[in-house]
């Protein structure tokens, strides 16, 4: 294998807290750096404390590490970002930034940008939305999200710099607690189930979304990266689609192993949100490009998130 240097930001986040592991599994535990504003709680490995936004402590890592891929996960999320639009915007902007100018500048190989289905609006299809249908977000995460995926191609077609990146449906794992993102409910939800305590989902019960299992979304991030570079005919992002389903929906699924499991609904601002998100994708540009498919659906994720947060409330109750 070739020599690679992978530098994480935003590696203590729910997704760059398993994106880091399953780096460190495929290029060595050397290869990889993880970096975050603040010091993640008992990892092993190389961490470096990053704050995105300071370009030269950005341009030092890189340039001392020889780094060659930055996954770039900093950023505020939707519903932690309506709180405060203007400091969203330019957090998510200027990190986004300087991750592309450093990159340029020391000639980084690689650079993988999330994105998210948060970049639709009400004037998209709900149902199959298409990689090519219109994006008018309705959040400040979305709207950041979809000019970082037109940065993105910009650098490409302008430097060449091999931008990647995945439009997101809600992220559920066990790995760590949720970060503020409005799909966040179908989280929480599993370990309220787990401690045999009721919930209170903000959503609808019929709010319907595009939803993807942990495993499924690092399976997916790794496998775009790995694509050959001829193979990529998006330069903006992939739709990427796991599964779909409502609150009402996964409760039943729940219920099934706890059937005294009590869920009530209070639906607040993140209804709005998710009622301009699609509530499924078409990724069949992903699948034809680098062959994406996902192994997980809900009643497979169910069983796991169940099975795996059993065994953690048991070891911290031991």
């Amino acid at each position: 294998m070739d020599y690679e240097k992978i530098l994480v930001t935003g590696a203590g986040g729910q997704l760059g807290s398993v994106l880091v592991e399953a780096l460190k599994i495929k290029f060595g535990q050397d290869a990889v750096i993880a970096s975050d504003l603040n010091p993640i709680k008992n990892y092993t490995g190389i961490y470096e404390q990053l704050d995105v936004t300071d370009k030269a402590r950005l341009e030092q890592i890189v340039k001392e590490n020889k780094v060659t891929q930055i996954y770039h996960l900093a950023a505020i999320l939707s519903a932690k970002g309506e709180q405060n639009p203007l400091l969203t915007w330019d957090i998510n902007m200027k990190t986004l930034f300087n991750v592309l100018e450093v990159s340029v500048e020391e000639k980084v190989n690689k650079v993988f940008y999330p994105s998210s289905i948060a970049v639709y609006g009400d004037m998209a299809p709900k149902t199959d939305t298409a990689q090519t249908d219109f994006l008018n977000p309705s959040t400040v995460y979305g709207i950041s999200k979809a000019s970082g995926e037109n940065w993105g191609q910009y650098y490409f077609l302008k430097y060449g710099l091999d931008v990647r990146s995945l439009r997101y449906p809600g992220v559920i794992g066990y790995q760590s607690l949720p970060g503020g993102g409005t799909t966040d409910y179908a989280v929480e939800i599993y370990h309220k189930a787990v401690k045999e305590e009721a919930f209170e989902c903000y959503l609808k019960p019929d709010a319907m979304l595009p939803m993807i299992y942990m495993e499924d979304t690092i399976r997916a991030t790794l496998e775009l990266m790995d694509a050959p570079k001829d193979a990529i005919t998006v330069r903006t992002s992939y739709n990427l689609q796991g599964m779909s389903f409502t609150p009402e929906q996964i409760t039943a699924n729940i219920k099934k192993y706890y059937p005294n499991f009590k869920v009530s609904y209070k639906p607040d601002f993140r209804q709005t949100i998710a009622e301009n998100w699609p509530s499924s994708l078409n990724d069949e540009q992903a699948r034809q490009d680098w062959g994406w498919k996902p192994k997980y659906d809900l009643d497979a994720m169910t069983r796991d998130m169940l099975m795996q947060l059993t065994k953690q409330y048991n070891l911290v109750t031991q």
